[in-house]
């Protein structure tokens, strides 16, 4: 009976009504893709890589090596020697490894050399493997692979041919036009850096960089590719055998006196990293929740300015029987259907935009978010402004719980 009529006396404002339900729909839609993206993000953020047991390069930090190793941002102080490379693939405890080698770009987008190890075993996400859309690995020298968003922006297909220039920089004074590289596959988006990067082999960047001599020769001789062997790669990645024997190699790369080397854990890193970010999330949360707490101010302003216009409806109730804290009861279920009115339609706005968005944001931020918004973080925000609303419509609760008390005293 109380939901009806506080339903009616809903209604029967509409105007402040309508107003204060847009506030609240703003306010709580704003809170729910913040915590909403920000759970997402995080997500995508260490699902960049996966089953990467151990990440092996020059000392420089160990956020410096994850950085320029697994997101392709900065540049690295220094690199190990190929020979280094070789020990830790034949170490007894390492299952695969997969060499990196960085230093050059094409149009802005950085270019790896790597082998077919990092086709096979690479991960992202829950374990995925790299899949193509179109075309193979590399095979012959002058071949390249190159991610989803390198062919979508520059409009590439298999077959056609990409010249790699010097430096990582998107304009560049040194391009290896004598050795075009034909592009022999389109790898499937990821949302990870791999789809912004162009692939090539080992030899491929040694050979780029050989005298013109040299490389008219390989053209012309491809036996002498087998020749071609790098002085050194710019990291590492490991997959171990056992997971037990991750802090003892660990220890053994970085006490390895044949060269300068550092190992670090990619998750540990990953947390370091997203700490660092952590305050730009919490300032987000922050603007949020003060933004709520102002629509809730509202909203009990807006039920105590309609105080005043309710004295006679409180007086009738009195004299029907109903006492002081059925009123109080009243008007705090008036703000909580507001309030749940607003939470449900908040819920299916942020739902529909993210249906909506959701291709755009994995294709340009690498941002793969779910339109399900029922998570346990997010249902602690729906408890968190169920106990707000409360909170703040116990004032005007109160004032009419008082102005009932005053109908009782004046009717007597």
């Amino acid at each position: 009976m109380l939901v009806s009529l506080a339903w009616n006396s809903l209604k029967s404002r509409k105007k402040s009504v309508i107003l204060t339900f847009l506030s609240l729909l703003i306010s709580i839609s704003v809170l729910l893709s913040v915590e909403h993206i920000r759970l997402q993000a995080k997500e995508s953020f260490n699902r960049t890589i996966s089953d990467v047991d151990l990440i092996v390069g020059a000392p420089s930090g160990q956020l410096n090596l994850l950085l320029y190793s697994v997101f392709r941002m900065g540049s690295p102080t220094n690199n190990i020697y190929f020979k280094s490379y070789e020990a830790l693939k034949n170490n007894p405890q390492v299952e695969w490894a997969i060499p990196i080698s960085l230093g050059d770009s094409h149009r802005g987008f950085r270019v790896m050399g790597t082998n077919g190890t990092y086709f096979t075993h690479f991960k992202y996400g829950n374990k995925q493997t790299l899949s193509f859309a179109q075309g193979e690995p590399f095979g012959r020298l002058f071949q390249a692979v190159i991610g989803a968003d390198v062919a979508n922006k520059l409009g590439y297909k298999v077959g056609d041919e990409v010249v790699i220039a010097h430096g990582t920089g998107s304009t560049s004074f040194t391009h290896h036009d004598n050795t075009p590289f034909t592009i022999s596959g389109i790898l499937k988006a990821t949302g990870t850096p791999v789809d912004k990067t162009v692939h090539v082999s080992l030899k491929a960047i040694e050979a780029i960089h050989l005298p013109a001599p040299q490389q008219a020769s390989l053209l012309g001789d491809p036996s002498l590719v087998d020749e071609l062997t790098p002085d050194s790669v710019t990291a590492v990645m490991l997959g171990l055998k056992t997971k037990f024997a991750i802090f003892k190699l660990q220890r053994e790369v970085n006490n390895d006196r044949s060269d300068k080397m550092m190992a670090i854990l990619p998750g540990v890193a990953l947390n370091e990293l997203w700490q660092m970010i952590s305050t730009v999330e919490n300032l987000l949360r922050v603007i949020s929740v003060l933004i709520l707490i102002s629509s809730l101010f509202g909203l009990s302003t807006m039920l105590l300015a309609s105080m005043q216009q309710r004295q006679n409806e409180i007086a009738v109730l009195r004299v029907l029987g109903a006492g002081p804290h059925v009123i109080f009861a009243l008007v705090l279920i008036e703000a909580l259907i507001l309030v749940g009115l607003a939470i449900v339609a908040a819920t299916g706005l942020v739902s529909l935009i993210i249906t909506l968005l959701s291709d755009w944001l994995s294709a340009q931020y690498g941002l793969f978010l779910s339109a399900n918004l029922v998570q346990v973080e997010v249902m602690v925000v729906y408890a968190v402004i169920v106990i707000a609303s409360v909170i703040t419509s116990a004032i005007p609760a109160y004032d009419a719980y008082k102005s009932a008390l005053h109908s009782t005293l004046s009717a007597k």
